[in-house]
């Protein structure tokens, strides 16, 4: 969806002519901007290449079309996107939003150009990068974030495929759709879940309050990971297995990884928000220091620490857009749900589960049966319904009925069970998580709406 590479500039003596047009390549939009080729599309946009009207520079603008897109879960995604990059607009490694514009039919985001494409594409390339590329680009990432926390925004999808680089191979971060703003937070906490499962940290699935700084750490040494191994720390399609390596910490590092990198993902891929490292103390270390210009550093320190930055509130062309509320985790756990499965997380105690089920099952007249090798059957005529629990994160519990012998739609009552269970559930997952591309990475967005 984020530009690829840039296409030769105009020449200065093409003629470049104005024409009531309002999309689509060789278009004029509102007069200021002539488009070009198209350079990607994601789930709710078009991006194409453009050139202004005024002075020849080229952007990037991304087309919303309300008519199809703008619906009650992308509304507030291309809000936050909006207010987020207006409030960062300081910082040389966070995409530059340049102007927003809309017609009755279309939105149009005026940003900044970035020519290197993708950090995803490069890195699927290289397979991994040296240590000394890893830590400049690992670099830049952090000193954006910080700046991000500092003006109170936390990213919360910090991953490959969302990290652009410019003409002169600088990192830039892009695609603030699944932020967090300050006036989200309570008592400083976040509250709404979404990310890509793959690089979310996990107690952002708990939804019982978490530090946004903490979590976009936990991504960092995620990708940290990606960029010297190649690889995700933690990649299994099922992803109640996942939860519980994450939970363990249990992955592996290849031999080339050195001792004080090693130190530096552990530390960051810490289960326990409270213990892990922060990016402020990240940014101490010798391993972070090196190769670092001091100046930079200098200037880097009194941008976060000396400077006060104004917050900007108003949205613009977006008066058009009302809120909504709302929050959908569906397809954070991997699963191909039939008419015979269904699943949920819950935090309450696995006794208090287990009591719900007895009780709803028995209610509606199935047997309760417990199995020797774990969980509980509900058994009516020919059907045969299992209920397993598994953890997946601390009190964190996936459960799973399914039907493992006989049975019709109808008689399986699934209605009633669900509405049953529902004081115990804490989200329904009811969409399969689609397959990781052949790199590993989930390009998955799980939605969140606020």
């Amino acid at each position: 969806m984020d530009p690829k590479r840039s296409p030769p500039p105009p020449s200065s003596a093409t003629k470049i002519t104005r024409t009531a047009s309002s999309g689509g390549s060789g278009s004029i939009i509102l007069e200021k901007y002539q488009v070009g080729r198209l350079l990607g599309r994601g789930s709710f946009a078009k991006v194409y290449h453009a050139t202004s009207l005024d002075d020849n520079s080229d952007v990037a603008i991304k087309v919303i079309d309300k008519a199809t897109t703008v619906d009650a879960a992308m509304e507030p995604r291309i809000i936050r996107e909006v207010s987020a990059m207006r409030r960062l607009d300081h910082h040389p490694n966070i995409l530059k939003l340049h102007e927003v514009m809309a017609t009755k039919t279309k939105i149009y985001l005026v940003m900044e150009l970035a020519p290197g494409g993708e950090l995803f594409t490069k890195l699927s390339r290289q397979r991994r990068f040296s240590e000394s590329t890893a830590r400049r680009y690992f670099h830049q990432l952090v000193s954006a974030l910080i700046f991000c926390h500092q003006n109170g925004i936390t990213h919360r999808d910090i991953k490959p495929q969302n990290l652009l680089l410019d003409n002169k191979g600088s990192l830039k971060i892009t695609d603030f759709g699944l932020s967090a703003l300050p006036e989200q937070k309570k008592d400083g906490l976040i509250y709404t879940a979404c990310g890509t499962p793959a690089y979310t940290a996990p107690e952002v699935v708990y939804r019982k309050g978490y530090d946004g700084s903490k979590a976009d750490a936990w991504s960092c040494g995620v990708l940290l990971y990606v960029f010297l191994v190649g690889s995700i720390p933690f990649d299994d399609r099922n992803l109640a297995n996942m939860y519980r390596a994450i939970h363990h910490r249990a992955f592996e590092f290849p031999p080339w990884v050195s001792k004080p990198a090693k130190n530096i993902i552990f530390r960051l891929l810490d289960p326990k928000p409270k213990t892990r490292l922060s990016l402020e103390q990240l940014i101490t270390l010798p391993w972070f220091k090196m190769s670092f210009p001091q100046e930079y550093l200098v200037s880097h320190e009194h941008q976060l620490f000396d400077q006060e930055f104004n917050y900007l509130a108003r949205i613009n062309a977006f008066d058009i857009i009302s809120m909504s509320s709302g929050l959908d985790l569906s397809g954070l756990f991997e699963s191909e749900m039939k008419c015979k499965q269904m699943r949920f997380t819950s935090i309450s105690e696995v006794e208090e589960i287990e009591e719900t089920v007895v009780k709803i099952g028995g209610g509606l007249g199935y047997r309760i049966e417990r199995r020797k090798a774990g969980g509980i059957g509900l058994v009516k005529g020919r059907v045969f319904l299992v209920v397993e629990i598994w953890e997946v994160a601390r009190e964190l519990w996936l459960v799973e009925v399914k039907v493992v012998g006989g049975g019709g739609g109808g008689e399986l009552q699934w209605k009633e069970l669900k509405i049953g269970l529902n004081d115990i559930v804490l989200s329904w997952h009811n969409e399969s998580l689609p397959k990781h591309d052949v790199s590993g990475h989930s390009r998955v967005i799980e939605q969140c709406r606020n």
